[in-house]
């Protein structure tokens, strides 16, 4: 497995003790039980500050802690090459030219150059984890464009790539104005097997491969030949581990985060409560969210006083200009609603912007009336798919924004446009006055759903795939699948 994000972090209390925590990820939340099923290797880039401490002399620590079950092996980045790679041409340029948000992206020739090295990096750590035999690498995302075709070339076509992209992928007229598009494409299609959450996004791909390349697109098969290697482009939307999340919400320890929030945040007690959680990104919608509630205390006077909404906006690539303006953007419509709206004794909206962990998430997750994901962008969103895994109790109401790909999974969400404010505003209202039973209904459909597609079938369906490449003649791994999933085998 290769990621840019690491599944656990080392990092160094003010005491000087090190404790180890699972990053705001939902990349790393939906594989690491993929990995604990599976085993094998996770490459990753180490990222905290105690990492180096805790490696042995080979670069590996196994994780987790508490049950090792995979081992880690972390890459290091010069402080220039990580900021060209990660901060500039992923983040600043890749991310917003994925993500419909209206934000430009900029593409800085040093940091396309960064970006090369560390793939680089990457691929020599790989074909040390290989060790010169064949082996199987799962690639995530977009900071990995050209590791593919550097594994295939650098290991001889020994190396057998599937490569899940986590974003959207833009049409083609938008690739267009990526500056090393051949490149970038030619990269990604050294991969055997290469997936999207939806077919929307696979189709956009094989437009703009058809447009940008010399290579055979078939539409109708949805695969690319270029140089004599085929690349099989499919749809697999990923999912959570349902079961394990089901089960986590009705522990002992998840009761005693529940009043641990009431306790933290003594206005949530006797209100209706509103939640949100995700990194302070600027596809997520937070402000677009704060103005749509402050628009719902316009229109519903009698909700003064009743409502309290937690928002938690975990900070993230705080280094870049355009998150330092998301940042400030929230905190200017937070403190507008509070002051236009909050009296002595409540405040509608509480803004934490902390990490926090799965129990204090969960916990959150089961004690708000409705649950709102109104992201301007996503690939899937797997935070919603974690409230509705929570909700054994089938109550609560899940805001779910049309771009999302989730949304095409969870079709008893109240859906919406985050850009329009009404339409924020009146989901709000629908939600805190939809009926016990109307909720369950619609919460046992949605729970039905996330725990038939759950993140193993998800594996499951690309680990069949990528059988098929090497054994293209059987015609039985449909029906295999369903026998035996991988959570069963």
């Amino acid at each position: 497995m290769v990621s840019n994000r690491e599944p656990f972090i080392h990092r160094k209390r003010p005491d000087g003790t090190v404790e180890c925590i699972r990053p705001a990820s939902g990349m790393a939340t939906a594989l690491h039980p993929i990995m604990m099923a599976s085993g094998g290797t996770w490459v990753a880039q180490g990222a905290g500050d105690a990492d180096r401490d805790t490696v042995d002399a080979n670069d590996c620590v196994m994780v987790p802690p508490e049950a090792p079950g995979y081992r880690l092996r972390r890459v290091w980045l010069d402080p220039e090459v990580e900021r060209g790679f990660y901060y500039g041409l992923s983040n600043e340029g890749l991310w917003p030219l994925c993500h419909i948000t209206f934000t430009r992206p900029e593409f800085r020739p040093q940091d396309w150059l960064a970006y090369k090295e560390a793939n680089r990096i990457f691929a020599e750590a790989v074909l040390k984890e290989a060790d010169g035999g064949k082996a199987l690498v799962f690639i995530q995302d977009y900071h990995f464009c050209l590791l593919p075709r550097m594994l295939r070339e650098m290991s001889g076509g020994r190396i057998v790539s599937a490569h899940f992209w986590h974003i959207p992928w833009p049409n083609r007229e938008v690739f267009r104005a990526f500056p090393w598009g051949e490149e970038l494409l030619d990269g990604l299609l050294g991969n055997d097997l290469l997936g999207f959450h939806i077919h929307y996004h696979c189709q956009n791909f094989l437009g703009t491969v058809d447009r940008a390349l010399e290579a055979r697109v078939d539409t109708d098969r949805s695969e690319i030949t270029r140089g004599g290697h085929l690349t099989r482009v499919r749809p697999f939307p990923i999912s959570i581990d349902f079961e394990a999340d089901n089960k986590l919400a009705t522990s002992p320890e998840v009761a005693a985060a529940m009043q641990r929030w009431l306790q933290r945040l003594p206005g949530l007690k006797g209100r209706k409560i509103g939640a949100s959680i995700e990194r302070l990104d600027y596809s997520k919608g937070i402000p677009q969210r704060i103005h749509g509630l402050e628009h719902f205390f316009e229109q519903h006077p009698e909700s003064l006083g009743k409502l309290c909404f937690v928002q938690i906006a975990v900070p993230s690539r705080d280094h870049l200009a355009s998150y330092q303006a998301e940042q400030a953007a929230v905190d200017f419509a937070v403190a507008r609603i509070n002051e236009r709206f909050g009296t002595s004794d409540w405040q509608p909206v509480y803004l934490l912007k902390e990490h926090h962990g799965p129990l204090d998430m969960m916990a959150l997750h089961r004690l708000a009336d409705f649950f709102m994901v109104n992201s301007l962008h996503d690939g899937m969103n797997l935070v919603a798919k974690e409230f509705v895994a929570s909700r054994s109790d089938e109550r609560g109401v899940l805001i779910l924004s049309l771009f999302t790909g989730a949304s095409r999974e969870l079709t008893q969400a109240i859906s919406i446009n985050p850009y329009a404010i009404e339409e924020i505003s009146v989901a709000v209202h629908n939600a805190l006055t939809m009926s016990a039973g109307r909720q369950q209904r619609r919460m046992r459909l949605m729970r039905e759903q996330v725990a038939h597609q759950n993140v193993y079938r998800w594996a499951s369906r690309l680990l069949m795939a990528m059988l098929r490449i090497e054994h293209p003649d059987d015609e039985d791994d449909d029906e295999l699948l369903e026998q035996q999933p991988f959570e069963d085998a």
